[in-house]
Formats: structure tokens, C-alpha cells, sequence
């Protein structure tokens, strides 16, 4: 019955997940949209929204918002501004770019300023012929009321089988507060032949705690 009840309220989400930022630069006068939502076999709940809008061909700004209710119903969240630019050329394989956000995060009623730094570097790559690419981001959460920070590396590998279907996996490592989680997460992506729109369906495996694992669905969007 619990499973029921996880795959219903799966299905009564209207999700959206972002499509991996990386070093990449959205074109001029173009952007992408997206939110996300997962739940856990506890049905402790998350759910993102990201945003990235190419305000030239070498910055793009954008915003990265969640929510997670815990299984006592505790409610915590985030919101972050940020704007990235390249570094170095980019017109060669290999991409870099940096990061700078300004937000807070919030647990119950109170309510923590941020500063984010961050670094990217990706490339694109080809295996049997099939497209694809990869990317690692490095992140600095800096608190600015507390004598806090939470560091993140995320790696990405994506490989597109066809025009309409994508595969991807994430690992997505953290540490704060001497604790560290590292968390696996395969995903499939596909869209029908006409339409913009990109739907994801996946999991999120926690390494350091399997009973935080969680199934993700999400829609990709570019404008």
C-alpha cells in the first residue's frame, strides 16, 4: 500500500528539473526553466525550481529555489541568485566557467544569508557515436550569520541514444558541519518528436543513508 501511495503522489507532481548547468553559457536573449520534485519511502517531500536567462553571450544569470518537508513535517528551504561567466576560451573543447550567488536558506522560522562561489569545467564527448557530455561543479556555501559553510562537488555524465532520449547520471557529493552524503542519481530524459518540453524520470540513491533515497520526476524546458 505505501508503494501505491508513493507512485499516486508521484504522479499528481507537475515537475521540472534543471538541465545541468555547467560551465555553459545560455545564448543571448535565450533561457531555460525548470522544477523538480522527489520523494522518499518515508514521503518526505523536495521540491526545486531553477532558472538561467542568457542576458549576453558571456553571462548568464539566473536562480535556484527548494523546499523539503522531512517526515515530522519540519519545512526548510533555499533560494539563490546567481549569475555565471566564462573562463578562458570559449570556442575549445574544454569549457570553464565561475560562479556567483547571493541568498539564504531557511529552517522553520529562521532565516540564514548566503554567499555561493563556484567553479565549472565541461566538455562533450562521443561514445559509439552517440553524443554527449560532462561536467564537474565545485560550490562554496558561505553563511554569513553563522561561522558556516557547505562545500559541493557534482559530477554529471549524459549521453543522448537518440534525438528524443537521453541517459544521464549524477554524483553528487557534500559536506557540512563534519558530516559528508554522497548521493548516485540515474535519470532518464525523453521528449516526444514534437514539443519542447524534456521529461525526466529517475532516482536519488543516498550512499551515506539508503532510507533518504528518494524517485524524482521532472520537465526540462529551453525558451
Amino acid at each position: 500500500m505505501r508503494l501505491v501511495r508513493v507512485t499516486l503522489i508521484l504522479l499528481t507532481f507537475l515537475l521540472a528539473a534543471p538541465a545541468v548547468g555547467g560551465p555553459w553559457m545560455r545564448e543571448k536573449g535565450t533561457g531555460f526553466s525548470a522544477t523538480s520534485s522527489s520523494i522518499s519511502y518515508f514521503l518526505e517531500t523536495a521540491n526545486t525550481t531553477y532558472l538561467e536567462f542568457g542576458l549576453r553571450d558571456d553571462l548568464t544569470i539566473g536562480a535556484d529555489v527548494g523546499y523539503f518537508t522531512d517526515r515530522s513535517g519540519t519545512q526548510s528551504g533555499h533560494a539563490t541568485a546567481f549569475l555565471r561567466r566564462p573562463l578562458g576560451r570559449t570556442d575549445g573543447s574544454h569549457k570553464w566557467a565561475y560562479e556567483l550567488g547571493l541568498g539564504a536558506r531557511w529552517v522553520g522560522p529562521t532565516v540564514l544569508p548566503h554567499l555561493k562561489t563556484g567553479l565549472s569545467w565541461g566538455r562533450g564527448i562521443k561514445l559509439r557515436q552517440k553524443d554527449g557530455w560532462m561536467n564537474v561543479d565545485a560550490s562554496v556555501m558561505w553563511d554569513l550569520r553563522v561561522s558556516r559553510q557547505q562545500t559541493k562537488v557534482d559530477a554529471t555524465l549524459g549521453l543522448n541514444f537518440t534525438k528524443q532520449f537521453t541517459g544521464m547520471v549524477q554524483l553528487n557529493l557534500s559536506y557540512a558541519d563534519n558530516t559528508a552524503t554522497a548521493k548516485l542519481s540515474p535519470s532518464v530524459i525523453f521528449q516526444r518528436k514534437k514539443g519542447k518540453i524534456r521529461f525526466q524520470i529517475g532516482a536519488e540513491a543516498d550512499l551515506t543513508d539508503v532510507t533518504r533515497s528518494t524517485l524524482k520526476l521532472g520537465i526540462w524546458r529551453a525558451f
